[in-house]
């Protein structure tokens, strides 16, 4: 295998010369640098990518952090950020914080040694005085970080509006909600949304609203609450699909037929939601295009490319399936 000096004594140049010509950095002189270029095709010279990042301090890598990896939507969203990310020529590391600061924490501290190029986030435990420190190009994802950092989301309160007014216009008399964690901004924007429909109606009460954690088997323990202290309840909007499928099960598991007697609707779309009997009915974020669009605003970041715009909020769609009487 060829060595930067067998490409330097090929060409008639110094090392520190064919190391200008690989980085790109410094002036060479046209006729130096078709030499160069020559002597490297001739010897099928492959630059040593660790000696390069040690002297650019990058390595064309990013890391994707994730709550929770086993939430089909994390799953979709990561295919996504790889697809831009190869196209790009960069290599992605999935890092799965279990819903745990001090992993995430870790994780970072241990990037930053390997030269990092950029963090694209979809967990919400770092401070805003954290992030200042890191000075490192970021995007968050379905997220809200901190003012100065570009963020892709969804319309998340409209999403809500869209699967409580479809709940009531069928019929429902006395909807529930589960949530996803307090403190976390799209688990407050949805159930936001599902209070600015119902807080005012004569059955409503803060009980009806319960957490799942954004997990299915705590939505399900939480779904056998609630039904406990207000059997009547005839609609559930749940905070994410994984929520929305843990009430179908408990709901099942204790013989209440859906939608007959209770209808539900979910949030997210993941491709799990139609794999499910009945299907389920969801409020579809464009996933996918969440993904790919994170990762080309951090690539532009990385690369030091003017954003035309920092933030954005994608749209939502209403997809009724079978846990709804639509129709």
């Amino acid at each position: 295998m060829a060595t930067i000096r067998d490409v330097s004594k090929l060409a008639g140049v110094s090392v520190a010369t064919v190391s200008r010509v690989i980085n790109q950095k410094g002036y060479v002189h046209e006729d130096t640098l078709q030499r160069v270029h020559k002597a490297i095709k001739l010897l099928n010279y492959v630059p040593n990518d660790v000696a390069r990042s040690l002297s650019k301090k990058s390595t064309k890598t990013i890391a994707l952090f994730v709550p929770d990896i086993t939430n089909p939507f994390f799953n979709e969203l990561a295919l996504a950020v790889e697809k831009v990310t190869q196209l790009y020529g960069y290599t992605t590391i999935l890092c799965n914080t279990n819903e745990s600061a001090k992993i995430e924490r870790q994780y970072i501290q241990n990037l930053k040694q390997k030269y990092i190029d950029g963090f694209i986030m979809a967990t919400n435990t770092l401070t805003e005085e954290e992030i200042d420190q890191l000075d490192i190009p970021m995007v968050a994802v379905d997220r809200s970080s901190s003012p100065v950092v570009p963020t892709v989301t969804s319309k998340n309160r409209d999403g809500a509006h869209m699967a409580v007014q479809a709940l009531l216009q069928q019929g429902c008399n006395k909807i529930a909600h589960i949530r996803g964690p307090k403190g976390l901004w799209i688990a407050e924007e949805r159930c936001q949304g599902y209070l600015d429909l119902v807080e005012n109606r004569p059955w409503f009460t803060p009980k009806l609203i319960a957490n799942g954690n954004f997990q299915l088997k705590e939505a399900a323990e939480a779904v056998k609450k609630l039904f406990k202290e207000h059997p009547d309840i005839d609609g559930i909007f749940a905070g994410n699909d994984l929520m929305a499928i843990g009430t179908l099960r408990a709901l099942q598991e204790h013989g209440i037929r859906v939608p007959d007697q209770v209808q539900i609707i979910g949030y997210d779309g993941i491709s799990l939601a139609e794999m499910v009997y009945p299907e389920l009915s969801t409020v579809s974020q464009s996933i996918y295009e969440m993904g790919m669009l994170a990762a080309r605003i951090l690539i532009k970041k990385i690369e030091q490319i003017h954003l035309d715009e920092e933030n954005h909020q994608l749209e939502v769609k209403l997809v009724q399936r079978g846990t709804t009487r639509h129709g």
